[in-house]
């Protein structure tokens, strides 16, 4: 028997891939591809047997190229153009993001990452992040040129235009990690809630979540995603400035409070004015290499003090790298 492949429509493809990857039978040595103008076929190494597909197919005829060198080089690149390929990208539902800033020719590498990844129809070349609302600038290099996509972790879900709003894949398995460490039943302030990113597991996992966020476009996007998980009854949003919230929500105290935002140390004041007895703060920071752990610990217990409060439990981590030198890290702090 040849090399094996699932079909499925191409909106299920993202779900359909995790689903096959916990089933342990995706071949992620091989290329998805598209099979008919509405469905694609995924590599599989048998047959699923708890996820749904169409049909299970035999691939026929010479290999699929493997990799993106193969495919620039089928293209006509010269190994000293090879040198400047990007190392890595992200598939976010059906829309690739890659940073090409060094390539000579950037739609011949986004044409070879949409024949690497059939589920996608654009590729979007990432051009940085500026504002207070942290608005990407981007550019479409190949396909349809449709920035609106929905993306599936984790079993959540979100919605998103990624030529609007921020949505970083480096912080995956800090997402899934707020579902793991929150508890069902407690009162959570997200500060800085996005799209979802933190308030979505957090909710999914049994916790009441009040939803802070400033920016309009972002604000509608979060609605939508506590709709499209199911969590209406979970989660209170409001698009406000968080600082503005907790000051007029006086005397209501949360056991928990994230702070997903660089710049959160600003905000450590109104983060334990509205801190509950004993809780927890989980503050985000960009901080320079040699500043780690010093720096966040220390502003974190330094608004400890003025708040006349104690820390009784403090752990720093490096969620991912941010730019040359600098991380960006998250500190978990237990409070009394």
């Amino acid at each position: 028997m040849g090399e094996l492949a699932a079909v499925v429509e191409k909106p299920r493809a993202d779900a359909a891939i995790g689903a096959l990857r916990v089933e342990g039978v995706y071949d992620d040595s091989r290329s998805v591809y598209e099979c008919g103008s509405e469905t694609v076929a995924i590599p599989v190494t048998e047959p699923p047997e708890e996820t749904p597909v169409r049909e299970v197919i035999e691939e026929a005829g010479e290999p699929r190229l493997q990799s993106l060198e193969d495919h620039l080089r089928e293209a006509g690149w010269s190994e000293s153009e090879l040198d400047q390929a990007p190392g890595s990208w992200a598939v976010i539902g059906t829309v690739i993001l890659v940073d090409v800033s060094d390539c000579p020719r950037p739609e011949d590498v986004g044409e070879a990452l949409l024949a690497m990844h059939g589920q996608a129809d654009t590729v979007l070349a990432r051009q940085g992040i500026s504002g207070r609302h942290r608005e990407p600038a981007v550019e479409v290099i190949a396909g349809a040129g449709d920035t609106e996509t929905v993306h599936q972790e984790h079993g959540t879900t979100y919605a998103m235009d990624l030529s609007e709003v921020m949505f970083s894949p480096g912080n995956k398995a800090e997402r899934a990690r707020m579902g793991d460490v929150t508890g069902s039943g407690e009162r959570v302030l997200d500060m800085f809630a996005g799209i979802g990113y933190f308030t979505l597991p957090m909710a999914r996992a049994g916790a009441h979540v009040t939803a802070v966020e400033h920016s309009p476009t972002t604000f509608a996007y979060l609605v939508e995603n506590v709709v499209r998980n199911g969590v209406q009854e979970s989660v209170e949003t409001y698009r406000a400035d968080c600082r503005d919230v907790i000051a007029e929500a006086e005397g209501f105290e949360f056991d928990r409070i994230v702070m997903g935002y660089y710049d959160a140390y600003e905000y450590l004041d109104s983060a334990f004015a509205a801190l509950g007895p004993n809780g927890t703060i989980h503050m985000h920071e960009a901080t320079p290499e040699e500043l780690v752990p010093d720096r966040p610990e220390r502003r974190l217990r330094e608004a400890a003090g003025r708040a006349e409060r104690s820390v009784a439990k403090l752990d720093t981590r490096t969620v991912k790298g941010y730019s040359e030198g600098v991380s960006h890290i998250v500190v978990d702090a237990d409070i009394e």
